[in-house]
């Protein structure tokens, strides 16, 4: 700790910040892990062991690959590091396989791969003006944003004890944001592109992506009053962007075409009998509908407007991951999430189309969808709600408004990332470290918006 704070002093503190976490990180490997730790071991063994043409076949286990092949592929370069470590991890009929081997490897793969959302976080870091930098270090605008994006509290609990691999994959997510904002684009789109087939969760921010870069980049030229001039159309950037998407996607989903498989991949991509909710819900829209559902099914059994015999056992508040119908309610469909979800993300997109105000506003769409899509969207996990709290991470380091949003996106919605949390350790732990990051990071926020925004013009 010593040499961490001598670190931040001599003006090395994204090096200091880093460090610091990854520490953190390296305590947390004996903490608890959920099935995700199996799922992803199940992986290892079916991308070591099987040939290509059976991976999104096996079905020894019931945790069956369902992430797209860019992911697949990275499992099976994992697992040839992972054979030196236990070999017997990577065999497919061992499920539930565990062994403190398998366990240090699986947990330093995650902070391993965090190396490329730490690079992600400081490319981010060059796309805010330090011009409003405050005195103290700890009210300078991008060292709040490496603080908000390195010591994320949401994915602390989700990669690091839940386990999974977020960090890895939201790194491309900021990494594609930067690019956009250093006016990169075509590198920004074939991130993004990448990402897509790495998991395919990171649809719900595609339109933004799409209707920027046909805006912003495809036309090259605005009228005074800021909407479109159409002969500004450029014909070989529209080209160039579809071409990097097929590109990327022939890459990834060629091989399974040819094979004849597609069908069986995107089946498992989409396992929408997988149910309108996840097991541990997301605080979103469904949520209510289906707690109303439940009291006005109690009520209906109370005044003896409803059958008890005709009321299905397992109902939409079991807790369990399966298709079930409401009892009062209409039941929800798939397609009827899509038009809601849909619905929804229009008037952000319509506003990044008519009212385009640069990458910002971009960042406020993809915000924007990724909340959408969270209240609305099928089978929608808890931990989607870090898809707008990482990005929002951005915006808040820029406005007061925008730090005031920030700090009730981020509390609320790590706050409903708790229920992953099972034992005693790491409910004590991780509650006083996010209560004490939480609160620090609050006060950080507050002397800077009194020190640097109050000196800004109305509306800036």
């Amino acid at each position: 700790m010593a040499a961490l704070g001598i670190a931040m002093g001599g003006g090395n503190w994204f090096s200091a910040l880093a460090l610091g976490v990854t520490l953190l990180k390296c305590l947390l490997i004996p903490t608890y892990h959920s099935t995700d730790f199996e799922v992803h071991r199940n992986w290892l063994a079916i991308t070591h062991s099987l040939p290509v043409s059976q991976w999104y076949y096996e079905a020894t286990s019931e945790w069956t690959l369902d992430y797209p092949p860019f992911f697949a592929w990275f499992e099976y370069a994992l697992s040839h590091v992972a054979k030196y470590f236990d070999q017997e991890m990577l065999n497919v009929r061992n499920l539930n396989y565990s062994s403190s081997r398998t366990l240090l490897f699986q947990r330093f793969s995650v902070i391993f791969t965090d190396a490329l959302f730490v690079y992600a976080v400081h490319e981010c870091c060059k796309c805010i003006d330090g011009k409003k930098a405050g005195k103290e270090l700890t009210e300078k605008p991008k060292f709040i944003l490496s603080v908000l994006l390195l010591w994320n509290f949401g994915l602390l609990i989700v990669d690091h004890i839940h386990f999974q691999y977020n960090g890895f994959l939201f790194g491309l997510m900021l990494l594609s944001i930067a690019r956009l904002f250093q006016k990169r684009h075509m590198e920004g789109a074939f991130l993004f592109a990448v990402l897509l087939h790495f998991k395919h969760i990171y649809l719900y921010v595609a339109p933004a992506y799409g209707v920027y870069l046909l805006r912003s980049y495809c036309f090259t030229a605005n009228k005074p009053d800021g909407s479109i001039r159409w002969n500004s159309f450029s014909f070989v950037r529209v080209i160039s962007l579809g071409l990097i998407v097929f590109l990327v996607s022939a890459l990834s989903l060629g091989p399974f075409l040819a094979l004849n498989q597609l069908p069986q991949v995107l089946s498992r991509l989409f396992p929408f009998k997988r149910g309108l909710c996840h097991a541990y819900w997301a605080p979103n829209f469904w949520a209510l509908y289906n707690a109303l559902d439940k009291v006005l099914s109690i009520i209906g059994l109370e005044l003896k407007l409803l059958d008890p015999n005709k009321i299905p056992k397992a109902s939409m508040t079991s807790g369990l991951v399966q298709q079930f119908q409401h009892t009062v309610l209409p039941s929800v469909t798939p397609l009827a999430t899509l038009i809601c979800t849909l619905i929804a993300i229009l008037p952000s997109v319509f506003c990044l189309w008519f009212k385009p105000q640069g990458p910002r506003g971009f960042l406020r769409c993809l915000i924007l969808c990724a909340l959408s899509s969270f209240l609305f969207g099928w089978h929608v996990h808890e931990k989607a709600i870090l898809l707008a709290v990482l990005p929002m991470s951005l915006l808040s380091v820029g406005k007061a408004g925008d730090a005031s949003i920030f700090l009730i996106l981020t509390t609320t919605g790590h706050y409903s990332l708790f229920p992953l949390l099972f034992t005693a350790p790491e409910k004590k732990n991780l509650f006083l470290i996010g209560w004490k990051l939480s609160t620090s990071l609050a006060w950080g926020l507050w002397k800077s918006s009194v020190n640097l925004y109050s000196l800004s013009p109305p509306g800036s």
